[in-house]
This record gives C-alpha cells, sequence and structure tokens, in this order.
C-alpha cells in the first residue's frame, strides 16, 4: 500500500471511529426547555430535561418509544412533568412534610461538571446533573444536601440512573426516594409483572394497609397502587402483545411501588388522559419502608438499569425466569 493509500485509510478509520462513538448535546425542546439527547451509534437514544432532572424519552434502535409521557403532561415549570422517569425527593408520596413526592422533580438541575468518581464505560454515554437546595427549599426542609444524577445509555441501548444523596450539613437527616419510571405498555390488560409474588406490600387504596401477594404474577384489572416491601434485584414487566419484556435490575433501592390509575382516577387527573391508563405502567424502585438516615458528609448511593428484551413464549406464556437469567446480574 502507498504512503497516500495509508493516510487515506487512517482518515477513514478515524472518520469512522467517530462515527461509532455515542453523541450528547444540549439543546432546546419546542417548549424553550434545556434538555440534554444522548444517543448510541446503532440508534438509540435518550432525552433528559434538566427541570426536574427527569429522563423523559428512551427510544430503542428502531426509534420505538420505551417510556410513557401524557400527550396531557405539562412542560411548564413548577408544573412537574407527567412522564418519563421523575425522581422523587426528599420524600415519596405524602410520607414527609414537603409538597407532594418532594420537590426535586420540580426543580432545575444542573448539569454536573466536576461529578465525584464513578466507575465510567467507554461504550456508555453519560451526563451527571446535580441539584442543591434553594432559600424556598431549606425553608421546607431545613437540610443542605447535594443531589446528584448519572444517566447512561449503552451500547446494547439500555438505560441506567445512579442517585447520589450527600449530607453536606452540619446535623443528620433522613429521606425518601424513587425513581418514578412511567413504562410503555400496549395494553394494561396484557401486562404482568414477575419478582412481586409471595412478597409483602404496603396498600395504598386501603390506608397502606400491610398485605402479602398471593397472586403467581401480578396482572391489572383495576387501580393497583402498592409498595413492595424487600424486594428482589430483578424484576420482569412482560408485556404480551409487544412480546416484549422489560427487565428492571436495582442496588440501594428495596422497595418497588407499582401504580396504574386506572379508569376512575385517570378521570381526575388533569394532566393525564382519561385512556392513557391503557398504555402505562409505573414500577418505580424505591426506599420508602424504612427512610435513609445521613450524619454529616455520609453518602447514598441507588442505582436502577432497565433493558427491554425480546420475550419468548413457554407453555403457552411468557417465560420470565429465562429472560431474568439470560440479562446477568446488575
Amino acid at each position: 500500500m502507498s504512503i497516500s493509500s495509508m493516510s487515506e485509510q487512517r482518515d477513514l478509520d478515524q472518520r469512522v471511529a467517530v462515527d461509532q462513538r455515542p453523541t450528547v448535546e444540549l439543546t432546546k425542546d419546542s417548549n424553550g426547555l434545556d434538555v440534554i439527547r444522548m444517543k448510541e451509534p446503532r440508534g438509540s437514544s435518550v432525552q433528559i430535561h434538566l427541570f426536574g432532572g427527569q429522563v423523559t424519552s428512551w427510544k430503542n434502535v428502531s426509534g420505538e418509544e420505551s417510556l410513557f409521557m401524557s400527550s396531557k403532561a405539562v412542560f411548564k415549570p413548577p408544573m412537574a412533568i407527567r412522564g418519563g422517569i421523575p425522581i422523587c425527593f426528599p420524600q415519596y408520596s405524602n410520607l414527609g412534610l414537603t409538597e407532594q413526592h418532594g420537590f426535586a422533580r420540580n426543580r432545575l438541575w444542573s448539569i454536573d461538571n466536576d461529578p465525584s468518581p464513578l466507575s465510567i464505560s467507554n461504550n456508555k454515554a453519560t451526563v451527571d446533573l446535580i441539584l442543591k437546595p434553594n432559600e424556598d427549599d431549606l425553608k421546607i426542609w431545613p437540610h443542605c444536601f447535594e443531589l446528584r444524577l448519572r444517566v447512561a445509555l449503552g451500547s446494547g441501548g439500555e438505560i441506567s440512573l445512579i442517585t447520589r444523596v450527600r449530607n453536606i450539613d452540619s446535623k443528620p437527616f433522613s429521606f425518601t426516594i424513587g425513581l418514578h419510571t412511567y413504562f410503555s405498555v400496549s395494553d394494561i390488560s396484557e401486562v404482568r409483572i414477575e419478582g412481586l409474588e409471595t412478597l409483602d406490600y404496603l396498600d395504598n387504596l386501603q390506608n397502606r394497609k400491610h398485605l402479602t401477594e398471593q397472586a403467581d404474577a401480578l396482572t391489572f384489572e383495576s387501580e393497583v397502587d402498592r409498595i413492595y416491601l424487600n424486594t428482589p434485584t430483578k424484576i420482569a414487566i412482560i408485556d404480551h402483545e409487544k412480546k416484549r419484556t422489560f427487565v428492571l435490575k436495582k442496588e440501594g433501592l428495596p422497595d418497588a411501588v407499582v401504580w396504574n390509575p386506572w379508569e376512575k382516577k385517570a378521570k381526575t387527573l388533569t394532566d393525564f388522559g382519561d385512556d392513557e391508563y391503557k398504555h402505562m405502567l409505573c414500577v418505580q424502585a424505591a426506599a420508602i419502608s424504612k427512610s435513609v438516615t445521613l450524619k454529616p458528609g455520609e453518602e447514598w448511593k441507588g442505582r436502577q438499569e432497565i433493558s427491554a428484551v425480546s420475550s419468548s413464549y413457554h407453555s403457552g406464556r411468557l417465560d420470565p425466569i429465562k429472560v431474568l437469567e439470560s440479562c446477568g446480574s446488575l
């Protein structure tokens, strides 16, 4: 090969290498809100709004959306965005002194240009965000903290969220936290959840009555709002109609909230379509039943990773056990 040919080959190799890198860009959405968009060479993508520090889109290589976003979602601060993956902090629901689900989802986050060390995989696109309390926050929750979020998009299209809370105050504080993931499903009546059978749960529809799951798998025929306790590190959400399974793997988040408002409740939600309950399901990795307490200088970390895999039939139904086994550990 001639010198000129070798030079041309190097230029080509460099262009190919650049083409194989994930892209990350800061831009604005159609409402003028700041968003970060990450895209893998194979085509999968993630969108994150700085308002709320919230993942609002996660698409596979075919451009198909995996997260639910209500057609009536309001993209106008301080209204929380209905869909995606809101972060509930420093409290879940009304279990505390702040507003419903805390204030993190209603605040403008910043890009963290100096994140504390975390292992980084070369084949993942990552974004680091940070939230610190403002004066109004300290009036309703008087604790100084740093809430960090790393969102990563893997080469296989999987999405991971690492949340970290650091106490930078002079006194201890306690909190609860949840990653309120809205999954997009074809038909809620064709969806089942595996991994929660035989577990204890608190039923939010019965004043958090303590009950035990009796079904072999969780299916949906009416409103569900439950906090499952001491859940496994892997949960499968199986969509029969799409023959697709979401595998949720988690660390540091022992509880799991399952929610679908169903018809009656849906009609009371101003930022939610009357029939949209049919096409969504919330499964939230969380630390709720036992609050997390941090002393000054201490840090807590929680992580969830979600992948979407094709489901296979076994004995007339989807076999989530094989799906979970095939996905390995977190």
